[in-house]
């Protein structure tokens, strides 16, 4: 921040005004209030002006001069970062600076996510005072460049592993094709099926974070209410609101428009727990971006366009009580009153989610059996997902799921008798053009998996297995 004020009027004036401007861009949260004190503090003489260049400040200032933590950390180095190199690509002067990485100067508190953003030197002061005596060269005073946390443990670290999931051998099938090709995935099942459990591990299947992924939800998340913490970095986001949450909540809103759930969740995973919950005017707004991996929010005055290219995950009920076909006749719901729960969810909605899957309840003595179960671990289905994921990269530049509809004609046809069973089930359950080629989509996904250039009946069989939950609803 820049002060057009002089000594002189310091001396001749009992009172200071500052302007913020542009007066159009929104002004939020505390992280204005070191700025506003240093402009002052080198307008009245007593920091050196000069020892504000090429150096950039935010921070809280509370009322005994200590620097408080703030949001958004992470994402002002980011832009602190691409408007340094903005300068340079465009060649402007730097003097000296030329050679060195931009300054950023926040709470001690908050510095140590923003040192995780290469090319910017961040320092953390703990008040007003020390950061002062630092700016005018007390040699006493020097703070020292925050450095990254290690990270090399955080990323490797064992979260929940699917070697944990007892049997629900389908279920864990259709989960490495998720991940595989970044597909929707729909569970349906009984109450302590393990619905919740295995959509957690979903995250541990897909592959490391690239640095620009790392970064980009680093940055949403640092901005979000919830902030952003160095051990969540190249981690897979994981989100999981509540089914009371608001549309606001979970695709963005308020005034000026604020991230959702749905962004938040950006490159990673949404869950829904109990789907049919939800208010269905909540469960609409998803629609659009499930499709687009973006979303925007328009307001009278503002508009604002965040990415939401997340997985969503969501889990429900096949009926009311959540016993509907039980052996044990639990289930006292009529065959009216379970159909009437399972439309709750539209047809355009069910239309976008790829795979739809029964999750079936383990029975006692699949439960004793733990031992003998030899479900393969996380890190080796990773592994198998990791490759089928090169192959669509290299062979498409994006995910099965982001293919529009003149690349699956390209890259999606299967052979002859693949292409007779498609149509038979096609017909048989009255997909939808959309219903349609998101079957031929998995169906890629399957059979790059299975290492083989064009997708066949067998692949085709597998992919319509996984729409067939609602195909009687």
């Amino acid at each position: 921040m820049q002060s057009s004020v002089t000594q002189s009027d310091f001396k001749a004036a009992s009172r200071q005004t500052v302007n913020l401007a542009p007066a159009d861009l929104p002004k939020e949260s505390g992280r204005f209030d070191l700025p506003i004190a240093l402009g002052i503090l080198a307008a009245s003489g007593q920091i050196p002006v000069e020892s504000l260049a090429h150096r950039e400040f935010a921070g809280e200032l509370s009322l005994t001069g200590a620097l408080r933590p703030m949001r958004g950390a992470f994402a002002m180095a980011c832009g602190t970062a691409r408007s340094a190199a903005g300068s340079s690509a465009s060649g402007e002067d730097r003097t000296d600076f030329s050679q060195r990485n931009p300054e950023l100067y926040l709470p001690a508190a908050s510095a140590a996510e923003a040192a995780l953003v290469p090319g910017v030197d961040v320092f953390g002061a703990a008040d007003l005072p020390s950061l002062c005596a630092h700016l005018s060269g007390d040699a006493d005073a020097r703070l020292s460049p925050v450095a990254a946390p290690p990270v090399s443990d955080q990323i490797s670290a064992a979260g929940p592993d699917m070697a944990d999931v007892i049997g629900q051998r389908g279920a864990r099938r259709a989960l490495e094709v998720a991940a595989a090709g970044g597909h929707h995935v729909l569970m349906v099942g009984p109450p302590g099926a393990g619905k919740s459990m295995l959509a957690a591990r979903l995250p541990s299947l897909l592959p490391p974070m690239t640095d620009d992924e790392a970064l980009t939800s680093a940055a949403l998340l640092s901005a979000s209410l919830s902030g952003f913490s160095p051990a969540q970095w190249r981690q897979r986001p994981f989100r999981a609101p509540h089914h009371s949450s608001s549309a606001a909540a979970l695709v963005g809103g308020r005034n000026p428009p604020r991230p959702g759930e749905i962004t938040l969740a950006h490159l990673g995973v949404l869950f829904l727990d109990e789907l049919p919950e939800f208010d269905r005017h909540v469960l609409e707004t998803l629609r659009e971006p499930l499709e687009a991996g973006r979303i925007t929010i328009s307001r009278a005055a503002w508009q604002a366009d965040f990415p939401a290219a997340c997985q969503l995950i969501a889990a429900m009920n096949p009926c009311p009580c959540g016993w509907r076909g039980d052996p044990n006749g639990r289930c006292r719901c009529t065959p009216e009153i379970a159909a009437r729960y399972m439309r709750k969810l539209s047809g355009p909605l069910l239309d976008r989610i790829d795979i739809q899957i029964e999750i079936p309840a383990l029975s006692p003595a699949e439960l004793s059996a733990r031992a003998a179960d030899s479900g393969e671990s996380s890190g080796v289905i990773a592994a198998r997902v990791q490759q089928a994921r090169e192959r669509q990269l290299k062979r498409q530049g994006k995910t099965n799921r982001e293919l529009d509809g003149r690349e699956v004609d390209e890259v999606c046809r299967p052979d002859n008798a693949g292409e007779s069973l498609l149509r038979e089930a096609g017909e048989r359950f009255g997909w939808s053009a959309r219903a349609y080629y998101r079957v031929l989509k998995v169906a890629r996904t399957i059979a790059d998996l299975a290492g083989v250039d064009t997708p066949n009946a067998s692949q085709i069989a597998e992919a319509v297995q996984y729409r067939r939950v609602f195909a009687s609803a």
